[in-house]
C-alpha cells in the first residue's frame, strides 16, 4: 500500500514520550473549543505516515510523533522522543502523542465482537490518535467526534491520522495516482463531514457541545481508552457519561486493572460507579499478557 511520503512498518506501540512544559495556563480547566476540518487538506505535506497493521484486516495510517513547534498558546511543550516512565502531566499534559496499550485491546476487541457503528453516532473521548473514533467511521458511523485535552494533540495528530486514513481506499483502488490529489477527492471531502473535533477538559466540552444553538442528539456510543487512570477526574468522567449519553446507549471503556503512581484502575472506578447508582457496568473481556488490562460496558440502569 502506498502512503503519503515516508511508509515504515510500527511493530510495537509508540514510545511513551518525555514531556517538559514552559508555560501553564492559569485557568484550572483547559476551556473546550471546536477544531475545523482544514479545507484544502494539505496537513499530511508536512507529516511522517507510519503503517499500524494487523486490525480488522486493514492498515492504518498513524502520524509519526514530531519535535512540536512553539505555537501553541497554553501547551508549549518540547517532546523528546525517548523512553520515560511517564507520558502525564496532571492538568496540564495528559496523553495524546502516544496509543495507549489498552487502545489496541479495544480495536482487538471491535473485531471479535463484531461491533456495529453503522448508523450510529460516536463519541472518541481521549482520542489522542483517534483511532477508536477512525474505526468507528470506517465502520459506517453516521457522526463521529473527536475530544482530547489537548488543542495541539487534535491539530497535530488526531486531524492528520483521520485524513489519512479516509484516503486508505481510495489509495488502494488507484496507488498510481498523486497523495495529494486522492487526499483531495470529492468523495472523501464528503465523508469528512461526519467528523468534528474538540478539545478542553470534559466538564467544559460538555458545556460547548450542549450550549451549541441547535438541537444536541446525545451519542449511541462513547469510546474510550485509558481513561480512568486518575481517581481525581471519575466525578467529571461520570457526569460527561450522564449528560451526554443517550438512554439507550453504551460506553465501551478499555484500562487497565491499575495504574500504578496515579492510583485509578479498573476495580476502582467500578465501586465509584456502583456508589452513584446511576450505571451499571459489565466486564466484557480480561486480557492477562502482561499487567492486566480490561475491557468494560458502561449503561444506564434505567433506560427508559
Amino acid at each position: 500500500m502506498q502512503l503519503p511520503l515516508k511508509t515504515q512498518t510500527v511493530h510495537s506501540v509508540q514510545p511513551t514520550i518525555q514531556v517538559t512544559w514552559s508555560h501553564m495556563e492559569n485557568s484550572p480547566l483547559r476551556a473546550a473549543k471546536e477544531h475545523a476540518m482544514p479545507k484544502d487538506l494539505k496537513m499530511l505535506e508536512n507529516k511522517v505516515i507510519e503503517t499500524l497493521p494487523g486490525f480488522q484486516h486493514v492498515n492504518f495510517s498513524v502520524v509519526k510523533t514530531i519535535l512540536l513547534k512553539e505555537n501553541f498558546p497554553g501547551e508549549n511543550i518540547v517532546s523528546q522522543s525517548f523512553s520515560s516512565h511517564s507520558d502525564l502531566i496532571t492538568g496540564v499534559y495528559e496523553g495524546g502523542l502516544k496509543i495507549w496499550e489498552c487502545t489496541f485491546d479495544l480495536l482487538a476487541y471491535f473485531t471479535k465482537a463484531k461491533v456495529k457503528f453503522a448508523g450510529k453516532k460516536v463519541l472518541d473521548l481521549g482520542c489522542g490518535s483517534g483511532l477508536l473514533g477512525i474505526t468507528a467511521f470506517n465502520g459506517g458511523a453516521k457522526e463521529i467526534h473527536f475530544q482530547d485535552y489537548n488543542s495541539m494533540v487534535i491539530d497535530e495528530v488526531t486531524l492528520a491520522n483521520v485524513v489519512a486514513n479516509s484516503t486508505l481506499e481510495d489509495e488502494e483502488n488507484d496507488v498510481n495516482e498523486p497523495d495529494l490529489k486522492r487526499c483531495r477527492k470529492p468523495k472523501v471531502t464528503q465523508e469528512l463531514y461526519k467528523c468534528r473535533f474538540f478539545s478542553g477538559e470534559w466538564s467544559e466540552f460538555c458545556k460547548l457541545v450542549l450550549s451549541s444553538e441547535k438541537l444536541f442528539v446525545k451519542y449511541d456510543l462513547i469510546l474510550t481508552s485509558e481513561t480512568i487512570y486518575n481517581p481525581d477526574y471519575y466525578s467529571n468522567l461520570h457526569q460527561t457519561f450522564l449528560r451526554l449519553l443517550s438512554k439507550n446507549g453504551r460506553v465501551l471503556l478499555a484500562s487497565k486493572a491499575h495504574y500504578f503512581g496515579v492510583g485509578g484502575g479498573v476495580h476502582l472506578f467500578q465501586k465509584f460507579i456502583e456508589e452513584r447508582d446511576v450505571f451499571k457496568t459489565r466486564i466484557l473481556k480480561i486480557i492477562d499478557e502482561g499487567l492486566k488490562r480490561f475491557i468494560i460496558e458502561i449503561t444506564f440502569k434505567s433506560p427508559s
